[in-house]
């Protein structure tokens, strides 16, 4: 760096050097007698910012290329992400339809499943219903036929009652009433041999 400075420096002089000599030859008007200490100047300056540029410039340029760096990494990491994202919303997509197929399918299977149960569900029920339909008729039917029993036997003792009543007798009456004393004098006198 040094050595650039120095080269620097003497280019200055060189070229200073050469303004001079080229002042003293021309044939044109005369100039400004003070110009090749201002061109002196000037080249002074122009050294002096040259090497304060180049001693402070390229740190700053090394710092901003690698902030530059970092930006398009990040960048590059973040556009990577990207892709990744779409790339599987994509996936995602051209499975989707298969996904949906299959949850209708399912649906169709669980709707069929229910159905099926619901089904022999109900024919349960409508069985044990239709059981309890018939021990009802059947205890309903046994029922009236007692009750008919009933009437009718009562009905046949109220006829026979009549007919007996009808056909009774004082003399009849008397008749039978002494046949069951001897019936039961008969039956007690077995006993009481006993």
């Amino acid at each position: 760096m040094i050595r650039r400075a120095r080269r620097g420096a003497v280019l200055a002089f060189a070229f200073t050097f050469c303004l001079f000599a080229q002042e003293g030859h021309t044939d044109v008007e005369p100039s400004d007698p003070w110009l090749g200490w201002k061109w002196a100047n000037f080249a002074i300056l122009a050294f002096g910012l040259g090497y304060l540029i180049r001693k402070h410039v390229p740190a700053l340029f090394a710092q901003r290329s690698q902030e530059i760096q970092q930006g398009i990494q990040e960048a590059t990491k973040v556009h990577q992400e990207a892709e990744e994202r779409a790339a599987a919303i994509e996936r995602r997509l051209a499975n989707l339809a298969s996904e949906i197929e299959t949850l209708r399918d399912k649906a169709r299977a669980e709707i069929r499943a229910e159905g099926e149960r619901i089904k022999a569900e109900t024919e349960r029920r409508l069985r044990s219903i239709q059981e309890q339909a018939r021990q009802e008729v059947a205890l309903m039917s046994r029922g009236i036929r007692d009750e008919l029993r009933n009437y009718s036997a009562q009905l046949a003792l109220d006829h026979a009652e009549q007919r007996i009543r009808a056909r009774m007798t004082p003399g009849t009456e008397s008749w039978l009433v002494d046949g069951f004393l001897q019936d039961l004098r008969g039956r007690l006198r077995p006993e009481a041999r006993n």
